[in-house]
């Protein structure tokens, strides 16, 4: 069975972050890491993976306060940081949420998560990835890191089970406080 064609069966994605949920861009004061600009249609993209019954995660080599901020606000189920060696948390993962790895997809955009990417289920990437990431990924999403390549892989997950775009979106909306929830 060819890698697309569990797409329909994840039970967890991950997101890298840096060149996944944000752009790459690190600001840095003299406190270290201050900010970081995550795109608000990642944050309902979590949401809508959560509605429909796909739990959502970050495994990132670096570990920061506004990562942790933004992965806690939007209630991810994984929180995996500061580990250079993604495949160790992978195997944590596996090992914590009792999903064989095929079950587990994930999205990077840098050389170092490569190796998660030819063990998970379905490895996507954003358009802007390195070209080598590229290669490896299954799926190349439309748009560049933290431009909104969550939405882009929730909806293309959702779309594998069969989803169109009103089945995906027709709990939020006629909900004003079920959109509310999810625009954080």
């Amino acid at each position: 069975m060819a890698r697309l064609d569990h797409r329909a069966e994840l039970a967890l994605i991950l997101f890298d972050v840096d060149g996944v949920l944000t752009d790459g861009t690190l600001l840095i004061g003299p406190e270290g890491e201050a900010l970081k600009p995550f795109n608000v249609q990642d944050g309902l993209a979590v949401g809508l993976l959560r509605h429909h019954g796909i739990r959502s995660g970050v495994l990132s080599a670096k570990s920061s306060a506004p990562l942790l901020t933004r992965a806690n606000q939007l209630g991810m189920d994984v929180i995996k940081t500061g580990f250079q060696r993604k495949l160790d948390a992978l195997s944590q993962i596996v090992e914590s949420t009792g999903f064989a790895p095929s079950r587990i997809g994930f999205v990077g955009d840098d050389v170092i998560d490569i190796p998660v990417m030819r063990r998970v289920g379905v490895a996507y990437a954003p358009s802007d990835a390195h070209p080598l990431v590229r290669d490896a990924a299954d799926i190349v999403c439309t748009r560049a890191g933290g431009r909104g390549v969550a939405r882009e892989v929730a909806e293309d997950l959702l779309a594998a089970r069969g989803l169109d775009l009103a089945d995906m979106y027709g709990h939020l909306i006629d909900d004003d406080d079920a959109l509310l929830s999810l625009v954080q």
